[in-house]
């Protein structure tokens, strides 16, 4: 007798992720799951990204993938329609018409244990201790990541480590801190994280790693001096980006043999452009 191999369903690689990122650790506002596909058609290859974008799915179909596993939601805020005209319409005619999948883990992979900011941590090769704001005291689940370095290292290497661990964008990584300082343990959250610049400071680390850190907030953490975490801010696409492959493991071990994992390498991160101004006047001092 022959044996075959039954190929897996939507609602197989979904059940795999929901063990892994529970639903419930989603927030209140968020929108998590399946936002499009029928559970019990067959999926041979899936692709993993940050964002939905026409880029990715134009991978998918290249691909020939039958689903898309999105860290982003498509459709986060409450609509009345979805018409081909619009963006995101656009994206889920496309998505039906082509009979893809798409399932998004949003604000549950940031607080899973392990989640977005663990592979953040791992790519930046922290050993990781607890959450940054864990869901309650001495829990492994919650936003961000505490961790620690092999060795203490200057600030301005420890900026140069994350920069070459990250997948390059023009936003680039910036930092704000003495670069001789000695930094060994680490905050990190994946995503826009300058509402956990307070939990940095309380937990008394050494630097702080994130994205889309604000003009104010960030000043106003720095102001006290020399004590507080030096920051270091990453394009958001980038800080979440080290995800994809971790969920891309959680699926190809539970389905073992019987679906291709694919991580996008499009870059979907909004900006595209980085100049610096040539006009030489100092406003501490004149001209240089």
């Amino acid at each position: 007798m022959t044996s075959t191999v039954r190929p897996k369903t939507v609602g197989a690689v979904v059940a795999a992720l929901e063990r892994a990122y529970p639903p419930e650790f989603a927030e209140s506002w968020d929108a998590v799951g399946l936002v499009c596909g029928d559970p019990a058609e067959p999926v041979e290859r899936v692709l993993f990204c940050v964002d939905v974008v026409e880029a990715t799915v134009e991978q998918a179909l290249e691909i020939g993938a039958q689903m898309i596993v999105a860290h982003h939601p498509l459709l986060l805020r409450g609509v009345h329609g979805v018409p081909a005209d619009t963006t995101k319409g656009r994206v889920v005619h496309r998505l039906i018409r082509a009979g893809v999948a798409l399932f998004c883990a949003h604000t549950n992979a940031d607080s899973a244990d392990p989640g977005v900011s663990d592979a953040l941590a791992e790519a930046l090769g922290l050993t990781v201790d607890r959450p940054l704001d864990p869901h309650e005291p001495g829990s492994r689940t919650g936003i961000g990541r505490i961790g620690t370095l092999p060795a203490a290292e200057p600030f301005s290497t420890f900026v140069q480590r994350v920069a070459d661990a990250l997948p390059p964008t023009a936003w680039g990584v910036r930092a704000a801190g003495d670069p001789d300082r000695l930094i060994r343990t680490v905050a990190v959250s994946g995503g826009a994280g300058d509402s956990y610049l307070g939990h940095a400071t309380r937990a008394g680390v050494d630097a702080y790693v994130t994205a889309d850190l604000r003009h104010h907030p960030a000043g106003e953490h720095l102001e006290p001096g020399a004590d507080q975490p030096a920051l270091v801010d990453v394009a958001h696409w980038a800080s979440e980006w080290p995800w994809c492959r971790q969920a891309a493991d959680v699926v190809s071990a539970a389905l073992t043999g019987t679906v291709d994992t694919f991580v996008s390498t499009r870059r979907t991160d909004p900006w595209t452009l980085h100049a610096r101004s040539t006009d030489r006047h100092d406003p501490q001092g004149g001209t240089q």
